[in-house]
């Protein structure tokens, strides 16, 4: 009830159209795509969602912890005050995305795929069936 209480009263992320925690930033609702069945991941507070030109897809029965980062555009090293050209960013079905992890632009995680806590996802692992975890983030383990 609170989170209604938050969004359609107090107006935090009023302008989306799925229940979402006041702590959780998205840039553009409508460029992420998520089963109806989880609509549970977007409750996680401190999470950040930037997806204005590309788009993120979340898979069924994946899970988003607190504080995750998703990015589709990243800054220009040459030139901050510009943004590199977006890409999607796809997580497979029945992964789990750990707390304060950050997914980088262009990056496909396959099914099955558990990104330990704090790690910074930077290349694809779209074999999934396994644990990857660190800065950058590397294979911990297959399952």
């Amino acid at each position: 009830m609170s989170g209604i209480w938050t969004q359609k009263i107090l107006g935090f992320n009023r302008d989306i159209p799925f229940p979402i925690c006041p702590f959780t930033k998205v840039t553009n609702y409508k460029n992420i795509h998520f089963h109806n069945d989880n609509i549970n991941n977007f409750q996680s507070p401190g999470c950040y969602l930037q997806c204005s030109r590309a788009h993120i897809y979340i898979g069924h029965g994946t899970y988003i912890a607190p504080n995750v980062g998703i990015i589709t555009a990243n800054h220009d090293p040459y030139n901050l005050d510009e943004h590199l050209k977006e890409k999607d960013v796809i997580i497979g079905d029945n992964c789990w995305i750990g707390m304060n992890s950050v997914i980088l632009p262009g990056v496909t995680i396959g099914d099955q795929t558990i990104v330990a806590a704090g790690s910074v996802v930077n290349k694809s692992f779209v074999n999934g069936k396994c644990i990857v975890g660190g800065v950058p983030a590397s294979l911990v383990k297959e399952l």
